[in-house]
C-alpha cells in the first residue's frame, strides 16, 4: 500500500466530522507508542515547554545512571539509545531552544560519565558530533540566546 501525501491527508481530514477525527486520533494512539507519546506531548506538555525540557532532562539523568558499565559494548549501545530518545523528544517539540538544551544536557552527562569517554573513541566521536550539531543549531537562534547557549557550551567543553 502506498501512503498518501500530506496534502492528500490534510484534504481528507478537512472533510471529516469532529467525531471521526477523534476516532482516527485514538486509533493512531493505539497503533504505535510514538503516536501516543506525540499526542501526549501535544495535548499536555506543549503549553509548558520549560517543564517538558526539565522532565526530559531528568529522564536523561536517570538513563545515564542505568547504563551497564561492565562492557564497552553495553556502554556504547546505551549511549546511542539515550541519544535516540533525545532525538525523538526533539522531533516532538520542533523548537531549536529545546534541541540545544537537551543536547547540552546529553553532552554534559556524557562528559561526567565514568569511565571517561576519552577511553572510548566511539563515544568521543558521538560527543563531538553532538557538539557540532549544537553549534550549528545555536547559529539559527536569536543573538541573546546564542550568547547564553555558547557560554553553556564552553562550560561543557
Amino acid at each position: 500500500m502506498k501512503a498518501a501525501s500530506i496534502k492528500e491527508v490534510k484534504l481528507e481530514l478537512s472533510n471529516r466530522s469532529k467525531g471521526e477525527l477523534l476516532e482516527l486520533c485514538l486509533h493512531l494512539a493505539k497503533f504505535k507508542k510514538e503516536n501516543k507519546e506525540l499526542l501526549t506531548y501535544l495535548l499536555y506538555e506543549a503549553s509548558d515547554e520549560q517543564a517538558y525540557v526539565e522532565s526530559v532532562k531528568r529522564e536523561i539523568g536517570e538513563l545515564f545512571k542505568q547504563i551497564n558499565k561492565r562492557n564497552n559494548y553495553f556502554i556504547k549501545k546505551s549511549v546511542r539509545k539515550i541519544l535516540a530518545t533525545i532525538k525523538k523528544h526533539i522531533q516532538y517539540s520542533k523548537k531549536k531552544e529545546t534541541e540545544v538544551e537537551l543536547l547540552l544536557c546529553f553532552c554534559s552527562e556524557l562528559k561526567k560519565m565514568r569511565p571517561s569517554i576519552n577511553n572510548y573513541p566511539v563515544l568521543t566521536h558521538i560527543y563531538n558530533r553532538q557538539i557540532e550539531s549544537i553549534k550549528k543549531t545555536i547559529k539559527s537562534l536569536h543573538e541573546d540566546l546564542q550568547y547564553d547557549y555558547e557560554a553553556e557550551l564552553n562550560k561543557i567543553k
